[in-house]
């Protein structure tokens, strides 16, 4: 299949490119490089260097027959304080791209959500089923996208599926994660082991979990991957189906610490800090319903593992 794979330079993006190629798809990666990195971009899939925006010339070459849409915007905090970034990236990108799909009448597409789309929950593990009521703009704009493509499904007959999730780890084909800025728990807990940042702050040891400290859902990168394979070839023409994807039980970051601590056999200075606001105690996301419509579950659930591998990736650079 000829697949075109949005912000295939970026972590996500790449493993699930990598992924692609070796199922036997033909790839191309649209990307602008403004946080990917080109060298990320697998061998054998093509690269082209634009935004969503200026899609339309790139679908009309390539004519794919499915999209996997990864490139947005993803720092919670930017869209706070720069929220017209987020509308303009997220929002209005997936409409330029929904519409070159449309005239180049490619209308399969598996899109990166976010479980952001939730907000706090009312229970844990949050069910497909569970309000959506996002407290950040960037939450808000995914949740718009996925508004977009129902209704894309019902009036174009395009073929969509939205893969809802929170944290990603680990690394796989070569590839893991690295942010100009960094805001995620393991890559930061990393830089403190290699000796590139003094400590790592954890927000709250009070919350009413086992050890105090907050617990969010991680999901192995190449279990990630095998999710959007699954998901491709899925929806039939007029359906848009959404899927969270998640581990059932989630780390606490205390968890997590002690993970680092035994991959890296480094003593981790953390710094306890005040909980932040909107902070949940839980956040753990439930793949009851993709498990029983496609028959995907995590694989790679063990915690050292995720670290090693991502421990793996940032020593080979």
């Amino acid at each position: 299949m000829r697949v075109l794979v949005t912000g295939g330079a970026g972590y996500i993006g790449s493993v699930v490119t990598a992924a692609l190629l070796e199922s036997g798809h033909e790839v191309t990666v649209l990307d602008d490089l403004s946080t990917g990195h080109e060298d990320a971009v697998p061998d054998g899939a093509r690269l082209v260097q634009a935004s969503l925006h200026d899609s339309a010339p790139v679908l009309a070459d390539v004519r794919p027959e499915a999209v996997l849409h990864f490139a947005a915007k993803s720092l919670v905090g930017e869209s706070q304080v720069a929220p017209e970034l987020y509308w303009e990236n997220n929002v209005g990108g997936s409409l330029a791209l929904l519409e070159a799909m449309r005239a180049a009448d490619c209308r399969r597409i598996v899109f990166s959500s976010t479980a952001a789309a939730y907000g706090e929950p009312e229970e844990v593990p949050i069910l497909e089923t569970a309000p959506t009521r996002p407290t950040n703009t960037y939450g808000a704009s995914k949740l718009a996208v996925d508004a977009m493509l129902t209704s894309y499904a019902t009036a174009y007959g395009f073929a969509a599926v939205s893969l809802r999730y929170f944290n990603v780890g680990g690394a796989a084909y070569g590839v893991g994660e690295r942010h100009a800025t960094e805001t995620h728990l393991i890559p930061i807990a990393l830089q403190v082991a290699a000796g590139t940042r003094e400590s790592l702050t954890v927000y709250g040891s009070d919350y009413p979990t086992p050890d105090g400290t907050c617990i969010r859902d991680y999901v192995h990168v190449v279990d990630l991957a095998a999710a959007h394979l699954l998901a491709l070839p899925a929806p039939a023409a007029g359906e848009h189906r959404i899927y969270n994807l998640g581990s059932g039980t989630g780390f606490s970051v205390q968890e997590m610490v002690d993970a680092v601590r035994t991959v890296t056999g480094h003593e981790l200075p953390v710094v306890v800090g005040d909980r932040r606001a909107g902070d949940p105690a839980r956040l753990v996301a439930s793949s009851a319903k993709i498990h029983s419509d496609l028959g995907w579950a995590p694989v790679h659930t063990d915690l050292t593992e995720i670290v090693s591998d991502a421990w793996a990736f940032t020593q080979s650079r």
